[in-house]
């Protein structure tokens, strides 16, 4: 019994070697000779930790974008590390500007400067358009952000988009290799935690243990990205507080954003696994609410442009309004049309026409 349990423990090791330089043959020499973990290359490219990484450190935020860096997909940052917002050609825009704050949706990954919505919004509105959205960013960045830029920039009012995953990011003090600020409640008070935010670890110091053990595996690798696993074993965040203990901070973090004393729209937005999955769609459905029910209570505008978005859905295509995992062209224009309307219904900023 013994010698046939080996046998088969040889056996499924043997073709599991085989496969793994089956695989590492079809790469070419180097894939036989070369045998990098895999999980430290790719964080090592990341796009807080490469060496061409569109953003950068900020030991007050956590990270934002790299300033005057323009990227080869059409993404491009001012000096104050601003995503830029090309003005509409022949066009005078009003001052003082619109500040957006928000996530990668407010940033417009997937698309190019003129493409997002902020940038969108600006002939709608006639209004200049800041866009220091950043991809990544929890809410407690975006309020932070705003915290800084209100006094310099003197907005005539703040649009904040946000999607569900922007709460769980509350209680992350890592996001995709990148060290963040949080905040905890001690009695009732925000504190702010992991300030001055420290540089992002290096890649190889954050690998668990299979990740050491496997990470070096081919033949692993491949399996996971067919089985769409592949990004899960790839990220690097680290939890600080526990699982839903961020739906405890949006309002007190709402309630700081009002009191810059700056008219607000807060903007949910959705991603396209929304219509993807059912079960996903009704747990961040409910983190939506509570995000706009917490905004209402700060007295601040809120907008939910999910009607707008599945009508879209269902009678162009969800390909056709989303990329990849963000809006393309179709969707920040449905978006920014939608906010201008809204903007213009609630008199933001106040004396606009």
């Amino acid at each position: 019994m013994a010698g046939r349990l080996a046998l088969l423990v040889g056996s499924i090791l043997f073709s599991l070697v085989a496969l793994e330089l089956g695989l590492r043959t079809a790469q070419g020499w180097d894939g036989l000779t070369h045998w990098p973990n895999l999980v430290e290359r790719a964080r090592t490219l990341g796009w807080v930790t490469g060496s061409a990484s569109r953003a950068v450190h900020d030991p007050r935020l956590g990270f934002v974008g790299r300033p005057n860096h323009t990227t080869t997909d059409g993404i491009s940052y001012d000096a104050r590390s601003l995503r830029r917002t090309p003005a509409p050609e022949g066009m005078a825009l009003a001052e003082p500007p619109i500040l957006v704050i928000g996530d990668s949706y407010a940033h417009g990954d997937e698309v190019t400067d003129r493409e997002t919505w902020a940038a969108q919004l600006q002939p709608l509105i006639r209004r200049r358009v800041l866009n220091a959205g950043m991809s990544g960013y929890g809410i407690d960045q975006m309020v932070l952000r705003a915290e800084i830029l209100v006094p310099e920039v003197k907005p005539a009012a703040i649009v904040m988009g946000f999607i569900a995953d922007d709460v769980r990011r509350l209680e992350m003090k890592r996001v995709w290799g990148a060290e963040k600020p949080y905040f905890e409640l001690v009695d009732g008070a925000l504190v702010e935690r992991n300030v001055p935010v420290p540089p992002p670890p290096a890649p190889g110091s954050t690998l668990d243990v299979w990740q050491v053990l496997l990470g070096r595996s081919v033949l692993f690798d491949t399996v996971l990205e067919a089985l769409g696993l592949r990004y899960d074993w790839y990220i690097d965040d680290e939890r600080a507080l526990p699982r839903h203990a961020g739906e405890k901070l949006v309002c007190p973090l709402l309630g700081r954003l009002a009191a810059l004393g700056v008219p607000v729209l807060v903007v949910a937005q959705y991603d396209p696994y929304h219509w993807l999955d059912d079960g996903y769609r009704s747990v961040t459905r409910h983190t939506d609410d509570l995000v706009l029910a917490c905004a209402s209570a700060a007295g601040l505008a809120t907008l939910d442009l999910f009607d707008v978005l599945d009508e879209a859905v269902r009678a162009r295509g969800l390909r056709t309004i989303y990329r990849q995992s963000h809006p393309g062209p179709a969707g920040t224009a449905i978006t920014a049309r939608r906010i201008a309307a809204e903007l213009e219904k609630r008199h933001i900023p106040p004396g606009a026409r």
